[in-house]
């Protein structure tokens, strides 16, 4: 049995930094890089591209609402289709051509934040997303949340599928993600994440708030790297994976 890792990185911007990223990226077998919009700069992105290349780590992009104030995680309303798509296939392009001067390919494509949020209940915006996916490089991987309209969207735009369930996210009993909003929404506790991300594997399911057990497809697990602790969660979960006979692989 075995399972991917992946951690959204590159989210500092100029001189602001975000996260552990040299050490996140020890413990993740691919990564999902900001491309400027929520957060990132051309500067972030390559240094990142260089660390994940050092490692052999995979890449993707990570594009969200342009809102680097709110760090892409407040909804953006009112956007056409075309308008997403749009900024979708401009920050995918961004990283593709730093990636490019670094001889590295980027092999994938995870929504952020607010944008991968609305995206999940929201036909529109699902479809948008992977329409400039597909537009942009059909071969490209699009990591979806498990059970959401974004596997609906990928499946009929065609494009080759990673299910992901999130390690210190909690579940609504719809399988979508509590809101950060409430409390709870985030989990910190580094030994209770590690055995859950050992059940979500072994069970192929996760455990919403109610105790209600919701069966997933399940091909990679996020571990934020702006969690406080993120390193922390990333090693005991990795440990605990090995312990249980579980290898961490690129998907």
């Amino acid at each position: 049995m075995s399972i991917d890792l992946n951690c959204d990185l590159g989210e500092g911007f100029g001189a602001w930094q975000m996260g552990n990223d040299a050490a996140m990226i020890d413990l993740a077998s691919s990564v999902n890089i900001a491309c400027g919009f929520h957060a990132g700069d051309a500067d972030t992105m390559r240094k990142t591209v260089q660390l994940a290349k050092a490692r052999g780590v995979r890449i993707g992009a990570h594009p969200g609402y342009r809102d680097l104030h709110g760090f892409g995680r407040r909804p953006v309303a009112g956007l056409s289709a075309a308008e997403i798509e749009n900024l979708v296939a401009y920050q995918i392009g961004a990283l593709q051509a730093i990636a490019t001067m670094e001889g590295y390919k980027v092999t994938h494509v995870k929504a952020h934040g607010a944008l991968s949020n609305v995206a999940c209940e929201d036909d529109m915006t699902a479809r948008a997303i992977a329409s400039a996916i597909k537009a942009v490089d059909r071969n490209l991987k699009f990591v979806v949340l498990a059970n959401s309209k974004l596997v609906t969207a990928g499946e009929a735009a065609g494009l080759p599928l990673v299910h992901e369930v999130f390690a210190d996210r909690a579940y609504e009993d719809d399988a979508t993600l509590v809101s950060r909003r409430k409390p709870g929404a985030v989990l910190h506790d580094t030994a209770q994440i590690a055995e859950r991300v050992v059940r979500m594997v072994q069970d192929r399911a996760v455990v919403s708030v109610s105790g209600k057990t919701i069966k997933v497809q399940l091909d990679t697990v996020c571990i934020h790297g702006d969690t406080p602790g993120a390193v922390e969660i990333a090693r005991a979960v990795k440990a605990a994976l090995k312990d249980n006979g579980i290898d961490v692989r690129p998907f």
